[in-house]
């Protein structure tokens, strides 16, 4: 029987795989998240979810929730001790001096809607993400308001506790 050929991933596949091994140094089991930010194929920074440098981590003292609740009415919970994976990324970028605009960012879930306005105020062009935040709607929308592209691998809605 033949040998199955060598499928070499996409660029896209490549960064996201690289995007996941990030996410595993994440300090809140609420979605683990890691981000990476690309650009000409070459990786820039990363980030993963973790509590501010010198602040104890949700793995070490539990979360930090509030519920918030929507103007459609529904609501949904949020841990606060952490920075998202995305905002980590972009001010890793920051504090190394590194120009990230008309990058792309590869991250678990739809960004939150401040992930999103710091991506379009960091002049990044595509953000691609493994799946749907549950509460991403806002985002999407920001997202499709200035032209930012958006691209799903997975159109299915990201699962954790405590959504």
């Amino acid at each position: 029987m033949p040998e199955a050929k060598y499928a070499r991933p996409s660029w896209d596949e490549y960064f996201m795989e690289i995007a996941r091994a990030v996410g595993t140094r994440a300090t809140c089991d609420r979605g683990r998240s890691g981000c990476l930010i690309a650009r000409d194929k070459q990786i820039l920074v990363t980030g993963y979810v973790g509590a501010p440098k010198g602040l104890p981590h949700c793995d070490e003292v539990g979360h930090q929730m509030k519920t918030v609740t929507h103007e459609d009415g529904h609501t949904s919970q949020h841990c606060l001790r952490t920075t998202h994976a995305e905002q980590n990324a972009i001010v890793q970028a920051a504090k190394l001096g590194i120009a990230i605009s008309s990058g792309t960012v590869y991250c678990k879930m739809t960004p939150c809607p401040t992930c999103a306005k710091m991506i379009i105020n960091s002049g990044l062009s595509r953000v691609v993400c493994e799946k749907r935040y549950h509460a991403g709607s806002e985002s999407e929308e920001l997202f499709r308001q200035v032209g930012l592209t958006l691209d799903f691998f997975d159109e299915g809605v990201e699962e954790y506790s405590k959504q």
